[in-house]
């Protein structure tokens, strides 16, 4: 298992992310959906957790098959999705990924929000992480893929006329007001021989990514959310959730006639599957859904 804390900060309070969270969550994973990839919202609700109590529980399918390096698309079906269980008790959430066909591999991210510049060396309150492992990411200067550039999201041409904010400058983090931390430790575990240390450290690039993005955008979209009250932005939730999930589902019934896998599995392939505690089904009839065509491990 791979474990890093990842510490990101952003010129806003605790309580103002809350809704801006919210906000830049719906509005990312509409922008990332589409061509029969993307975030699915198979649920979201209120729920009470056995540790924590009460909560919002949300269940998303990510589907994410262009996105792999090209040695791990020759494991993986054509068609298949992460299964992501998000539960949230604001300012602390806890995020776990999981594959149904690969046991071995799981992901769970724990995060807590504080007003602070990133100092808080035991946040989560157990055994701090040791030094080498944390990584303090910043929004401004580091590099994300060019892919992801937006003129409209540099921070350090961003300025906000709601709250008077921007642009950050170098050293932003040491005098900015107000100022929080988003801090997330994330575990990262495919226990199988062989392709253990590359997908664990090419899961954590593309996690180190993401969380860049998206607190860039949440900060560059604060006119957009800044005033917003909880009921309004859990309506623009509702309202988005309901647009990706469309967008999702009709590209995949256009590609729901093509066959589900463009490839025969090998014989070295069967083996590597094997040792990930993966069985092959036939594969028979290419006009089925993609949804009846998949991996399946054992136990179910």
């Amino acid at each position: 298992m791979l474990m890093k804390e990842y510490r990101i900060c952003m010129p806003l309070t605790v309580d103002e992310y809350r809704i801006g969270q919210l906000y830049m969550i719906s509005k990312h994973s509409c922008e990332q959906s589409g061509g029969g990839e993307g975030v699915e919202v198979v649920r979201n609700e209120p729920d009470v957790h056995p540790q924590f109590g009460q909560g919002q529980l949300t269940e998303k399918r990510i589907y994410l098959s262009s996105k792999l390096p090209s040695w791990a698309k020759t494991l993986v079906p054509r068609f298949f999705y992460v299964t992501e269980k998000a539960w949230n008790f604001y300012p602390y959430t806890i995020t776990e990924y999981s594959v149904s066909f690969l046991p071995r591999f799981s992901i769970r991210i724990e995060t807590r929000f504080q007003n602070n510049n990133g100092d808080n060396s035991n946040v989560f309150g157990d055994t701090p992480t040791p030094e080498e492992n944390v990584s303090f990411l910043d929004i401004l200067s580091d590099p994300i893929p060019e892919k992801h550039y937006k003129e409209s999201e540099d921070l350090s041409r961003w300025n906000s006329s709601k709250t008077g904010r921007g642009p950050l400058e170098e050293g932003w983090r040491d005098d900015s007001k107000p100022i929080m931390c988003s801090y997330k430790r994330v575990m990262c575990s495919f226990e199988v021989y062989g392709f253990q240390t590359r997908t664990e450290e090419f899961i954590h690039r593309n996690i180190r990514d993401i969380l860049l993005v998206g607190h860039r955008q949440a900060v560059a979209w604060i006119d957009e959310w800044h005033g917003l009250s909880l009921e309004e932005v859990r309506e623009y939730e509702r309202a988005m959730q309901e647009k990706t999930n469309s967008k999702v589902k009709s590209s995949q019934n256009n590609t729901a006639s093509r066959p589900a896998f463009s490839r025969s599995i090998s014989v070295a392939d069967e083996r590597s599957l094997k040792k990930m505690g993966v069985t092959t089904e036939t594969i028979c009839d290419p006009s089925a859904s993609p949804s009846t065509l998949r991996l399946n491990s054992n136990p179910e």
